[in-house]
């Protein structure tokens, strides 16, 4: 576990929580989560792209935010090194930096992010995400 984020036991698929000071931290960090799952090794910055997404509520936005990873991933072969995230009410503005995902070997799959399990809230000091992925 890092002060970042911490998996869980679940029967099928990868679970996580991720944390952060903000709320744009522990997006940040339930991003890296997310391709701490397939790869846990350093990944190299060669590119780096800027994506805007819109949630009706924290939950949403969260999914949609993990989901155009995914999807830049199943894409462009965006491999993710790091993230900043800016959140305004529900729209999201990132800037991504990473590798393409040819120079890794992923160890499992993420097919998809699930509304199963997810949570955002605020609890002692920090903000708490619960994602569930189905690999």
């Amino acid at each position: 576990m890092t002060d970042k984020f911490k998996f869980f036991e679940h029967t099928a698929d990868a679970k996580f929580r991720a944390y952060g000071k903000t709320l744009d931290k522990a997006f940040e960090n339930a991003a890296l989560a997310m391709f701490n799952v397939m790869y846990k090794g350093k990944v190299k910055k060669t590119g780096k792209k800027k994506m805007k997404v819109k949630g009706s509520d924290k939950e949403s936005l969260l999914y949609n935010f993990l989901e155009e990873l995914l999807f830049l991933l199943d894409t462009k072969s965006f491999f993710l090194s790091s993230v900043k995230v800016k959140i305004r009410d529900n729209m999201l503005e990132a800037e991504v930096s990473g590798d393409n995902a040819k120079n890794y070997r992923v160890m499992t799959d993420v097919k998809a992010v699930t509304y199963n399990e997810m949570f955002v809230k605020y609890e002692k000091d920090r903000w708490v995400v619960q994602v569930v992925v189905d690999v």
